[in-house]
């Protein structure tokens, strides 16, 4: 079964993602910062991290960049989550190592078939 980490602060969020992707067959594990969801990532190496851009402590993209510049995580498919897309943002979560971006709130058709083809890529 597939493996994707959800790294979200926010329950309703966290819950929502979690709900959509069990739903569609996936395995999901889940953190509410970076520095579990790092630890959680090394230790599982899911097939894909949600991360959320907004975390506490540590950041989404010092995470990705992080997980990226690891041997063992950096082939571990990234999309970042983010309820602020501003201009620019797209290319900054790309140049840390996300491989797509999804807008909060989350769409849950888009964010599954996002979710598929990230895996299938």
């Amino acid at each position: 079964m597939t493996r994707v980490l959800i790294i979200e602060d926010n329950p309703v969020n966290m819950k929502l993602a979690a709900f959509l992707l069990q739903n569609a067959g996936y395995e999901v594990l889940q953190a509410v910062d970076a520095e579990i969801g790092l630890q959680v990532a090394r230790d599982e190496l899911p097939e894909l991290v949600l991360m959320d851009m907004q975390l506490p402590g540590i950041d989404g993209v010092t995470a990705t960049r992080q997980l990226k510049t690891d041997p063992a995580t950096r082939h571990i498919k990234i999309v970042a989550l983010t309820a602020f897309a501003m201009n620019g943002d797209e290319e900054r979560f790309r140049t840390a190592g996300c491989d797509a971006y999804v807008a909060k709130p989350i769409r849950y058709q888009a964010f599954l078939s996002l979710v598929e083809s990230i895996l299938k890529a």
